[in-house]
């Protein structure tokens, strides 16, 4: 049993609640949080240890939307809109993917680790991340994705994706959990995502996908125009979109599915989203490189819908660092106050994210696990209210990771 002091506790609970001069109590899991002198009286055998000046302790983060396959790329993709974009992907795909070995995906799990990150959603479309997300220190909910538009390859993709998904079961344990991830509506026929999605239901995995990320998709779900009518007749003459955007969302009844991106999403496809207790994951940074547009989560913020924070993958990023995708956000969302967006990029970035995977942790709450991290500001910070903004303002790495009640960094 374990007792660790600092000047601040920041919950992230319900309430957003802030403990100044403040103690968590732990071993695995978070046996109870309240201030120093209570702990210490209530628990004179545990060991306990005091946090440097200036610092707060709050949840892990939690990133539920990443690619580590393209984990070597740095500049070799083609940036400004997504067509090109996707060009580029497809025509570098493998000498990314072959340079992204284990070393190199390990490399930037670690780099994740430093900067507080300790738990992620890994999206993975060919499997060759499992090792190395099986390995690592966090908790990691490993999507395995189905894709694949051409009816004549359906049996032979769901084949495909069956193998890999049960390689990922033989990995499961209590930080490693196998799930389903259908890539995007554009891309997967509706008989291979029905599948897949009966496989989630079954064994009650976590589902994410993408979803109405760029205008190409846009026009394509909605009338067949567009770059992504050029793109398809490049692959498939005469291709027409799969469904509708409203039909794909259709496939999700009665599933609670991370939706990445929705920049494009239209009123009533985000309350179809919202309504069926689903999350909307923001990857500014992505969408920005990718010109695709902006999520409002201004609205969101003023309906009160959870949201949850994405770094995407280095296919699309410079830095898989929630506190990195967090600054950018602060600065391009600005019809919000400074206050309430930056309370709102925490709580996206540990108890949203952690309900939308359903993870026992995101908040320093008796019970949960004991995953947490001590950050410490260059100075004192008076105003309570004001500790969001400066968190993120001035975060780049953490004093001390905790997973599992356990300092990994």
């Amino acid at each position: 049993m374990k007792i660790l002091e600092a000047d601040y506790i920041l919950t992230c609970n319900d309430n957003f609640d802030i403990i100044r001069d403040g103690a968590i109590c732990f071993d695995e899991n978070i046996i109870e949080v309240g201030t120093q002198d209570t702990l210490e009286k209530k628990y004179p055998q545990a060991e306990v240890t005091k946090a440097p000046k200036n610092t707060l302790i709050m949840p892990g983060l939690i990133n539920p939307h990443v690619h580590l396959e393209f984990s070597s790329n740095r500049t070799l993709l083609k940036y400004g809109s997504f067509i090109p974009w996707l060009d580029s992907v497809i025509q570098k795909r493998d000498d990314i993917v072959g340079d992204s070995t284990m070393e190199c995906m390990t490399k930037e799990l670690n780099a994740m680790l430093f900067c507080g990150t300790t738990s992620l959603g890994a999206i993975s479309s060919f499997g060759g991340e499992l090792e190395a997300c099986a390995k690592a220190s966090q908790r990691v909910v490993f999507f395995n994705e189905v894709l694949g538009s051409r009816p004549d390859t359906v049996d032979v993709m769901f084949g495909d994706f069956r193998s890999r998904l049960h390689q990922s079961f033989d990995c499961a344990s209590n930080r490693f959990f196998p799930a389903i991830s259908i890539h995007a509506p554009y891309s997967t026929h509706p008989i291979l995502a029905k599948n897949a999605l009966s496989i989630a239901k079954k064994e009650r995995l976590n589902v994410s996908t993408h979803f109405m990320e760029s205008p190409a998709e846009r026009a394509w779900l909605d009338s067949g125009t567009g770059e992504f009518a050029q793109f398809f007749n490049n692959f498939l003459p005469n291709a027409r979109p799969l469904s509708s955007a409203m039909e794909y969302l259709e496939l999700f009844d009665g599933i609670s599915t991370l939706f990445t991106h929705c920049t494009q999403a239209t009123p009533e496809e985000l309350n179809k989203i919202i309504n069926e207790g689903s999350y909307i994951t923001h990857c500014p940074v992505s969408n920005r490189l990718l010109g695709v547009g902006k999520l409002d989560i201004e609205t969101l913020m003023q309906k009160d819908v959870a949201f949850t924070l994405g770094t995407d993958g280095l296919s699309s990023n410079i830095s898989l660092s929630l506190w990195d995708e967090m600054r950018f956000a602060l600065m391009i969302h600005d019809k919000s106050s400074l206050e309430e967006i930056s309370k709102n990029l925490i709580k996206a970035s540990t108890c949203n994210a952690a309900k939308a995977l359903n993870l026992a942790c995101g908040k320093i709450e008796k019970g949960l696990c004991a995953d947490m991290i001590a950050l410490t500001l260059p100075q004192h910070v008076e105003d309570e209210k004001q500790i969001p903004i400066q968190l993120i303002l001035h975060t780049k790495k953490t004093h001390w990771t905790i997973i599992d009640g356990e300092i990994k960094c």
